[in-house]
């Protein structure tokens, strides 16, 4: 029975080390970069933390955990610190250096939640550290959407990287284009990464675009939409509308949360049309991580 004990303790502590044990010595695969950030992810890390299995015996992965690092510009420092509001404890972007980061995802509802944070400066020395962050929907607006492809990628190996860094006519499906008396311009575009159909109803986020007769943009809407395919019906979920003179704010569903019906004489009925088609050609890729 001891030597079981000693057994099962020594499992648990490789375990343990396996999935949290993480520093700068790591070997890390990069991902993407920019004139603040570069971000990193580790493959070995990535763990399947829950699953269910589904009427026809499918096991699917509902939750994944894994290591990231992001390292800091001066300037992407400054912001970091800014944003989370952490002046105080780290006045000098230079103490910043690079951050590790324990993420969960939930591929279902395409979600992200740093479950620990924590942040170092150029002696590899935690100076700040944060835990049980809020859950947030990952979409084009996101930090964290490269985090979020490669972590999902690792699992299910459905292109989701791919699809994120594909070029505009492969990644957004254009809906429709209206053009009013005035020479202004609507146009609707949906992003095929956030597609998820759950039963009959499609998850997606779209971007609307109005521009006056001289081109300039007066309104931005970026929404999140949940579209009944069957019954013609669809809902604003989330979203945030942009001017030129409120910058960005959150958008109001005039509906009240409930779905309207898309009548064949609307600029949307267009868009339900196409969505129809992509879904009916792209079955496979909406349903990716269904546990229908």
């Amino acid at each position: 029975m001891l030597k079981k004990f000693f057994a099962l303790a020594i499992i648990c502590a490789a375990i343990f080390f396996t999935e949290h044990e993480v520093n700068a010595e790591t070997q890390w695969f990069w991902l993407d970069s920019n004139d603040k950030y570069s971000k990193y992810f580790e493959p070995d890390s990535v763990t399947i933390k829950k699953k269910v299995v589904t009427s026809d015996g499918k096991e699917i992965a509902i939750e994944i955990e894994a290591w990231t690092k992001t390292t800091y510009s001066y300037e992407g420092a400054a912001e970091t610190i800014k944003n989370y509001g952490i002046a105080n404890i780290l006045p000098d972007p230079r103490s910043l250096s690079y951050s590790l980061a324990l993420l969960r995802v939930n591929p279902q509802n395409r979600t992200l939640q740093y479950v620990r944070e924590d942040f170092y400066n150029v002696e590899n020395q935690v100076v700040w550290s944060k835990a049980e962050g809020r859950v947030k929907e990952i979409n084009t607006r996101s930090f964290d959407e490269e985090f979020y492809c490669a972590i999902v990628d690792e699992v299910f190996q459905m292109g989701e990287r791919d699809r994120k860094r594909a070029p505009t006519e492969e990644r957004w499906l254009d809906l429709w284009t209206y053009t009013d008396g005035d020479g202004s311009t609507i146009n609707l575009t949906a992003d095929t990464t956030t597609m998820r159909l759950k039963g009959t109803n499609l998850i997606l986020w779209e971007w609307q675009v109005k521009k006056d007769s001289r081109g300039q943009t007066t309104e931005i809407r970026f929404m999140k939409k949940s579209v009944n395919l069957t019954q013609g019906t669809e809902v604003i979920k989330d979203g945030q509308i942009w001017t030129p003179t409120n910058s960005w704010q959150e958008l109001k569903d005039e509906y009240d949360g409930a779905y309207r019906m898309i009548h064949s004489d609307d600029p949307d009925y267009k868009g339900l049309v196409r969505l129809r088609a992509y879904v009916k050609n792209n079955s496979r890729w909406v349903s990716r991580y269904s546990l229908d």
